[in-house]
C-alpha cells in the first residue's frame, strides 16, 4: 500500500503502545519493575493483547502508522514482541516500529526485519549484564543494518561506564542521558553529562507544559493492552478505543493539561520544542538526524 492509497483523512498518526507486561530480567535499583515477575495468565493477557494490536494494524487502512514499544518490562525476551516488531516492519503503510530495550535478547531475529523500518532504542544498565555484551550486542545491530540509539540513566556512578560507551561506540551512534529521577545536578556535574549528550540540558530539568501546545492527542497517542486511546502515557483521560474507531473523532490539537513534563517520550512531542527538527526520521528510536556529539578524548 502506498500512500496514495490511504483513503479519506488519512494521516500519519504515532502509536506509543504499552500493554500489561511488566516484568523484566533485570534488578536496577532505580526501576520499580526490576526483577519482577509476570504471572502466566498476565503473559497469556499480554500476547494475546498485543497479537489483537498487530493484527488492528495490519488490517487498518486509514492512517500511515508509526509504532513506538514503551513496555514496563522487557519485551524483547517474550517472542511476541519479537514477531510483532518482524510483522509491522514489513507492512508498507507502517513507517516505523521501535522498541525500548535493555538489549538483554539475541538479535539475529532482526535479519527477517525491514531494516529501513525497524528500529531499538536501547538501554546500558552498568551491573546487571557485562559490558562487553552488551557492545558486542550493538556491533551485532550495526552489522544487521538496525537504526539505534544507546544511552545510560545520569546516576554518578554510571559516569564512568558513559564515557567508556562513548568512546567504543560507533561515532554516528547516538548516546543520550536520561537525568536520573529525583537527582538535581549541580551545573559541574550537568556539565560532564553534557560533554558525552549535548541534548542532556533537555532532560535535565522537567519543562514546563500546561496550556503549551502538544503533538500528543492529534497526530501521536497511547493505546494501552485493551485498546484504551490517551493522548499519551501521563494524561489519563481518555479519548476512545482503538477497535471500535471512536478514538479518531477526538484527534485535535490541544493544550498540555499537566505543569510539567519530565520524560522524553512525553516532552519531545511539545511544540514548543525543537526536537522534531532535531529527531527529524527518528523521533520514536531516539537518533538525532544528523550527529553532532564530540568524541571524548
Amino acid at each position: 500500500m502506498t500512500s496514495a492509497q490511504l483513503p479519506g483523512d488519512g494521516r500519519d498518526l504515532t502509536l506509543l503502545y504499552r500493554g500489561p507486561l511488566a516484568s523484566c530480567d533485570y534488578d536496577c535499583p532505580y526501576c520499580p519493575f526490576a526483577k519482577r515477575r509476570d504471572s502466566p495468565a498476565t503473559l497469556r493477557a499480554d500476547r494475546a493483547a498485543l497479537e489483537r494490536f498487530t493484527h488492528w494494524a495490519g488490517e487498518q487502512r486509514e492512517d500511515r502508522l508509526s509504532v513506538l514499544f514503551t513496555p514496563w518490562g522487557e519485551g524483547l525476551v517474550r517472542s511476541w514482541y519479537r514477531r510483532a516488531l518482524v510483522g509491522l516492519s514489513r507492512l508498507p503503510h507502517v513507517r516505523r516500529v521501535a522498541i525500548q530495550t535493555n538489549l538483554s535478547c539475541r538479535t539475529e531475529w532482526l535479519a527477517d526485519a525491514d531494516a529501513d523500518t525497524v528500529a531499538l532504542w536501547c538501554t546500558y544498565h552498568p551491573g546487571q549484564t557485562p559490558y562487553g555484551r552488551f557492545l558486542d550486542r550493538t556491533a551485532e545491530l550495526a552489522a544487521l543494518g538496525v537504526r539505534f540509539s544507546v544511552g545510560v540513566v545520569g546516576l554518578p556512578e554510571h559516569l564512568d561506564d558513559a564515557r567508556r560507551l562513548r568512546a567504543d561506540l560507533p561515532g554516528h551512534v547516538y548516546l543520550w542521558v536520561n537525568a536520573a529521577e529525583g537527582h538535581t545536578y549541580t551545573d559541574a556535574e550537568a556539565e560532564r553529562w553534557t560533554a558525552l549528550d549535548p541534548l542532556f540540558p533537555y532532560s535535565r530539568d522537567p519543562h514546563t507544559s500546561r496550556g503549551l501546545p502538544c503533538r500528543t492527542g492529534e497526530s501521536v497517542v497511547s493505546v494501552d493492552g485493551d485498546g484504551t486511546v490517551r493522548r499519551c502515557h501521563f494524561v489519563r483521560a481518555e479519548l476512545g478505543n482503538l477497535y471500535d474507531g471512536t478514538y479518531r473523532a477526538a484527534l485535535r490539537p490541544r493544550a498540555c493539561p499537566l505543569a510539567v513534563c519530565d520524560c522524553h517520550i512525553g516532552y519531545v512531542h511539545l511544540e514548543s520544542l525543537p526536537l522534531y527538527d532535531v529527531f527529524a526520521g527518528g523521533v520514536l528510536e531516539r537518533v538525532p538526524a544528523q550527529p553532532f556529539w564530540p568524541t571524548p578524548p
